[in-house]
């Protein structure tokens, strides 16, 4: 377990400063869209069936509510005045709205049939027209898809609003010993599910390109027999879960660590951090033999990698220069070398590119504390994200682009502070607190979307 520990002292280094890059958080203000989601036409319904669609409207409205560095959402409405069978474009047309979007709500057995329209005003054409069948115990999922449709009609691009975020939280220890378990929930922070049960520290969840596995590393106890003696020892294996068929399996547990782990974009390969041989390094392995090849070799400690989506650019931490720093390297041909790109903060930690490959989100101890920075993946252009705002750690980007999940220590006395999960778009806007009173929350990332 040296080198375990040799990790863990890599990002507690404070040895020295490094001149940090002061750089204005804000945007210049856009013109935007104005986006009207009305209220339901309804059709005869009463009770739970009329609250179910207003739920279905309030959900809507919410999801938009995220993307408003690209909308401008409208409040007023036609409080659904037959607005779906009779929409009045020119007086949208003369407030200024570019996009209108109405529905028809009628009973269906113990749910609702929702029926949604989308006019673009200024041309006056429907651009989306599709009908759900809703129960309560579906209402949310459901939503979801019908935000995404709304959007790729405006948009002709995907969403983020079928997308879930995967996360650990210690919320099952109780005394002393900390336990730490993996998490699913919607993008916005609602319908969590609890996915593992190891009672121990669960660590670094990685999400499969299609979205059907989940890798994850694990404290496990190992038995160690010698000259009759058994021993316990503790130690990081690397877990994959099948999010299918809801079955676990062990990927790697040589001894040391086996972490950090990250698939390749075509899932058939993972990048990860193994210390088997006493230091650790970065390498590739191959799912199904277990082959290996290695991606860094040197005295340093390697760890935590990110790759993008072309496959022929990897970020990772190293300890090279003395302490945590971000260097790059091409996985396919190590041999030519690595770059160093960040110069930061005291010591930085967990580099994720953006989908498109051109930046790399990070987080950087600066003033006392962490904050996100992000910066393009050749090291220029340096772009501080938050700021007198907590502890601010493990950032990673939206499958979009548009948006970075992270999470934020916040001190509420001098004996208690909670670490939650929090979502802003890409420019530092912070947009909301995803978990709230679900203990400390670690490690969060975001599922692909879905096809």
């Amino acid at each position: 377990m040296k080198t375990f520990f040799a990790i863990a002292t890599l990002f507690l280094s404070l040895t020295s400063f490094a001149q940090v890059a002061e750089i204005a958080v804000g945007n210049a203000e856009l013109d935007k869209d104005k986006f009207v989601i009305d209220d339901a036409e309804v059709r005869s319904l009463v009770g739970p069936q009329k609250s179910l669609s207003s739920e279905l409207i309030d959900v809507l409205r919410n999801d938009f509510v995220f993307y408003k560095h690209k909308f401008n959402n409208v409040d007023y409405s036609e409080k659904g005045q037959e607005s779906y069978s009779k929409p009045r474009l020119e007086k949208w047309k003369e407030s200024g709205i570019t996009y209108f979007v109405a529905s028809q709500m009628s009973s269906s057995g113990s749910g609702i049939e929702a029926k949604f329209k989308v006019w673009s005003v200024l041309t006056g054409k429907e651009i989306f027209a599709q009908n759900f069948k809703i129960q309560q115990s579906t209402l949310r999922a459901t939503a979801h898809q019908i935000a995404d449709g709304i959007y790729r009609s405006v948009t002709g691009k995907p969403s983020i609003f079928n997308s879930k975020i995967v996360f650990v939280s210690d919320r099952g220890t109780h005394g002393k010993d900390s336990i730490k378990e993996l998490f699913i929930m919607d993008f916005d922070g609602n319908r969590v599910e609890k996915l593992t049960n190891f009672r121990s520290i669960v660590l670094s969840p990685s999400i499969a390109p299609d979205n059907s596995k989940i890798m994850f590393s694990v404290i496990a106890t190992h038995k160690e027999i010698s000259k009759n003696k058994v021993r316990l020892i503790k130690n990081i294996d690397l877990k994959m879960y099948d999010l299918k068929n809801r079955t676990f399996s062990t990927v790697s547990d040589k001894p040391g660590i086996n972490s950090g782990a990250i698939f390749s974009s075509s899932g058939n390969m993972i990048y990860t951090t193994l210390s088997y041989k006493g230091n650790a390094d970065i390498y590739e392995m191959n799912i199904n033999s277990g082959k290996l090849r290695n991606i860094t070799s040197h005295y340093g400690d390697d760890v935590d990698p990110s790759i993008n989506r072309a496959g022929n650019l990897m970020a990772f931490l190293s300890n090279r220069p003395g302490r945590a720093h971000i260097y790059t390297i091409d996985p396919q041909n190590p041999d030519k070398g690595v770059k160093r790109i960040s110069f930061v903060g005291q010591f930085n930690a967990t580099p994720r590119f953006s989908p498109d490959g051109k930046e790399i989100v990070f987080s950087s101890w600066v003033d006392a504390g962490f904050d996100l920075y992000r910066i393009g993946s050749d090291g220029n252009n340096l772009v501080r994200l938050t700021k007198s705002f907590g502890s601010n750690e493990e950032p990673v980007y939206s499958p979009d682009g548009e948006f970075i999940v992270f999470t934020s220590k916040r001190v509420l006395s001098r004996t208690k502070a909670v670490q939650d999960v929090y979502i802003m778009n890409r420019d530092g806007e912070i947009l909301g607190q995803l978990t709230q009173d679900f203990g400390s929350c670690y490690s969060p990332q975001w599922t692909n979307i879905l096809k």
